[in-house]
């Protein structure tokens, strides 16, 4: 991609250090990989789920001043949370695709047809996995749906009445300090239904280190690699958020992240539907300060951000705008960075209408845009 100066634009960029910045998406944290031989290739898809025992006996009652909402929480959502394994593969010195080991990560089940919801580098480039359920019965799933850009994929199972669900909360609801519970397979199926408890640290955290398309609830309760997929639980036994990134820092602790379900419903009904997530599209690269700023170019604009350059027969292309127009808003909604443009993007569907406010040589100009569906290979 070539920088296309401006007359009102001085200096060149570094267009290559700008495309990376640019196009990077993120999936952080959480998948296990180890060489863990899990999986039954003659296991049959046809089950029918019991409830898992403790050494071979029934759950007993626990006297009321130990039967917490912690417990209670934990026996209600425990069984639908299931370890997903997928193959790793590496070339050998022949160039032949060999099985180097396995990928283990969490998954939830939330509907008795055998739907689960799971993060994309979960199960990124599988279309056959694994499901360990909770009771120790391992069945085939197929991969339905991924979305890199949220970190979401859909697996499905066989389903059937006996089939344990969790039951998806209010994600907008949560206050800071309330109880979290997080529920997944750290470090691997040897570990499966581990549970870690915290509080909600803090709710709409962004993270420099992936480029995210929505706002992550912040918890104290342990997230470790395997836990990714795997549920963060209210003390009301609800699921609000898919466990997702950690952040992987020496002597950080305390600092787990999940996608809340308010945000995810949308995505997981679009990946059942469509395999993918169909998004407005617009067709535009831009650039905002914070990205100058990261490659050592001076910005010298207050407000909106740069076009870059705009994609061949996108739906930008068809109006006046050219690169080195500053964009400013969307309906009225100015912005300065490119995520926030892009927010304000994803809440439209292709075929919507929409007025962009520019800047063009220093002049405010205005002009509308019909959007169209983002290209599948378009992140």
């Amino acid at each position: 991609m070539n920088l296309v100066s401006s007359d009102h634009h001085k200096g060149k960029m570094k267009i290559a250090a700008f495309a990376l910045a640019l196009l990077v998406i993120g999936g952080a944290g959480g998948c296990f990989f180890g060489d863990l031989k899990t999986e039954n290739k003659n296991q049959s898809a046809s089950f029918s789920y019991q409830l898992p025992t403790q050494e071979g006996k029934k759950l007993q009652e626990l006297p009321a001043i130990r039967n917490t909402a912690v417990v209670q929480a934990v026996k209600e959502v425990g069984p639908a949370v299931v370890g997903i394994t997928t193959r790793v593969y590496d070339r050998d010195i022949f160039n032949r695709r060999v099985e180097v080991g396995q990928s283990v990560g969490s998954g939830v089940i939330f509907d008795k047809k055998g739907y689960i919801v799971t993060n994309n580098h979960v199960v990124s480039g599988s279309k056959d996995v694994n499901v360990s359920l909770s009771n120790g019965t391992t069945v085939p799933g197929k991969v339905v749906g991924t979305d890199a850009s949220t970190d979401l994929a859909v697996v499905k199972i066989e389903g059937n009445d006996s089939l344990p669900v969790a039951q998806f909360g209010d994600s907008d609801a949560l206050q800071v300090g309330e109880t979290a519970i997080a529920i997944g397979n750290p470090l691997g199926l040897e570990f499966q239904g581990t549970v870690t408890v915290g509080v909600i640290s803090a709710l709409n955290r962004s993270l420099d280190n992936i480029d995210q398309r929505f706002k992550l609830i912040q918890t104290d309760a342990a997230i470790n690699p395997g836990n990714s997929g795997g549920a963060l639980v209210t003390a009301d036994a609800k699921v609000v958020g898919i466990n997702s990134a950690k952040i992987a820092k020496e002597g950080v602790e305390g600092m787990g992240f999940a996608i809340p379900v308010n945000s995810a419903k949308g995505i997981i009904r679009q990946l059942i539907d469509n395999g993918r997530v169909v998004r407005a599209y617009l067709g535009v690269y831009a650039a905002d300060k914070d990205i100058a700023m990261r490659y050592g170019y001076n910005w010298d604009h207050e407000h909106g951000v740069l076009v870059m350059k705009i994609a061949s027969h996108s739906p930008l292309s068809l109006t006046e705008i050219r690169p080195g127009d500053y964009i400013m808003a969307i309906d009225g909604k100015a912005f300065d960075t490119v995520k926030a443009m892009r927010e304000i993007l994803d809440t439209h569907k292709p075929g919507d209408r929409i007025t962009l406010t520019y800047e063009h040589n220093g002049r405010e100009k205005k002009t509308e845009v019909l959007l169209a569906a983002a290209p599948e290979n378009n992140k």
